[in-house]
């Protein structure tokens, strides 16, 4: 819970339909208020009715990556937390687009279990 009694929001984003459908409940099953999205553009549009606390996203998407998605999501609710899951390593094009936005985000490799997400998400509360 957050200091006011509300659920830890999530947003996950993973055009993996099933990989985001399954953290997604996993999430809302352990107490999360918990929304899955398919692409960047898909994230954006849902960020704005959810307005996540936490966006959990896979960096390497067609169209706009997690990275670019991130930043978007930032602008609009800055204290929103970032955790980016990515299967290959960042390239260095990931790295200048958020160093050039002053992001900075949690990165963890793939694959990542649900509890050490669990895990991440009740030291969001």
């Amino acid at each position: 819970m957050l200091q006011n009694g509300e659920r830890v929001r999530v947003l996950v984003v993973d055009d993996e339909k099933s990989i985001a459908d399954t953290l997604a409940l996993i999430f809302t099953l352990k107490g999360f208020e918990a929304v899955a999205a398919y692409s960047g553009e898909g994230a954006l549009r849902a960020a704005e009715k959810l307005k996540p606390n936490v966006l959990i996203s896979d960096v390497v998407m067609g169209g706009m990556s997690g990275i670019e998605t991130a930043i978007q999501v930032l602008k609009d609710l800055p204290t929103c937390r970032i955790l980016l899951i990515s299967g290959q390593a960042l390239t260095v094009d990931h790295y200048k687009a958020a160093d050039i936005n002053h992001c900075r985000f949690e990165i963890f490799n793939k694959p990542v279990p649900p509890q050490v997400l669990i895990d991440y998400l009740d030291r969001c509360a």
